[in-house]
């Protein structure tokens, strides 16, 4: 017999028609595919990483104008000190110091022709009426109005720079102001935080009322409330140190100052009342859940020593700087 080799199909495989080769042929498939996704993952794993985003350049920034009052005292300097080397760690900003005092100081001058800021030295003298005499406490009469209210006028172009930069912003310059009192802790984070504000923007302030820290209370991305012991149906329950107002909104509100008259802890009522709604608030650190501020006044120095050796003749040299 003439045996003959025999291809067997499968369709002819055990004497019957069979269905083998659609699950085969997708079998196959997957594993093509597999092939593939593996030589694109190790394709990537060979590709240079993508070079990281970067910041925006300095000149795109919005400008920060900090407006800080300063006093005449035995901590001025440190405090000054302490602030400004903070403050030259942000970029884009503009420090407003503001003296009270009849003319500049040559303490305050020198400060800021070192410190490497970009600057604007004014000085006004708080009246008579409303300064404290020794003793008093300092809710008795608000402290810093005047000095603020002199940054105002020369940011909307009234001029009264006494040194550093003494053109105002040109119109439609973008930027934020925020007011920075000498005695305060800043994180540089809290600048950053503020720096893209639309209207009015709000944090935590801690160590301030009483409390660990005073501030809005959010709900869904907006102020709902406030969290504070003192007062709180003061129309804006907040410290100095907790909110920043965009520059374009206090320039379009000419008449937005802070009223000396304003009863106690109203002094920033009195500014906001003029510039937003409460409930228009724009929440910051985390929906105000992150401090970043803290109020931290410096104890004033004992002088005992100081003044026993002055009454015997031998104080400290008054020709060195403190």
């Amino acid at each position: 017999t003439d045996h003959k080799s025999e291809i067997i199909l499968p369709e002819t495989f055990l004497a019957g028609p069979c269905d083998c080769l659609p699950p085969l042929r997708a079998a196959a498939e997957q594993l093509r595919q597999k092939d593939l996704r593996i030589s694109q993952l190790q394709a990537e794993l060979r590709r240079p990483p993508p070079a990281p985003a970067q910041p925006p350049e300095p000149e795109a920034l919005p400008t920060i104008y900090v407006v800080t009052p300063t006093y005449a005292r035995l901590v001025q300097k440190a405090e000054l000190v302490r602030l400004s080397q903070t403050l030259s760690l942000v970029p884009r900003l503009h420090w407003l110091l503001v003296e009270d005092a009849e003319s500049p100081t040559p303490l305050v001058s020198g400060l800021l022709a070192a410190s490497g800021l970009l600057f604007t030295h004014l000085v006004v003298l708080t009246p008579k009426a409303q300064r404290l005499r020794e003793g008093e406490p300092g809710w008795v009469h608000p402290r810093g109005v005047e000095q603020r209210n002199k940054a105002l006028d020369w940011l909307r172009g009234r001029g009264g720079a006494v040194g550093g930069e003494k053109d105002p912003p040109p119109p439609g310059t973008q930027g934020v102001v925020y007011f920075a009192d000498d005695d305060n802790t800043y994180s540089r984070e809290l600048f950053e935080e503020m720096r893209w504000t639309r209207g009015v923007s709000v944090w935590p302030v801690g160590l301030v009322g009483g409390l660990r820290f005073e501030g809005p209370q959010v709900q869904g991305g907006r102020v709902v409330g406030f969290h504070t012991a003192w007062e709180p149906n003061r129309p804006f329950p907040v410290d100095m140190a907790g909110f920043a107002v965009a520059l374009p909104l206090l320039l379009a509100k000419p008449n937005a100052q802070f009223d000396s008259t304003a009863p106690r802890g109203h002094l920033e009522s009195s500014l906001l009342s003029h510039l937003v709604d409460p409930k228009d608030l724009e929440p910051r650190a985390a929906n105000c859940t992150r401090v970043l501020v803290w109020h931290t006044r410096t104890e004033k120095p004992k002088m005992k020593q100081e003044e026993q050796l002055q009454w015997q003749g031998r104080g400290s040299d008054p020709a060195i700087e403190v």
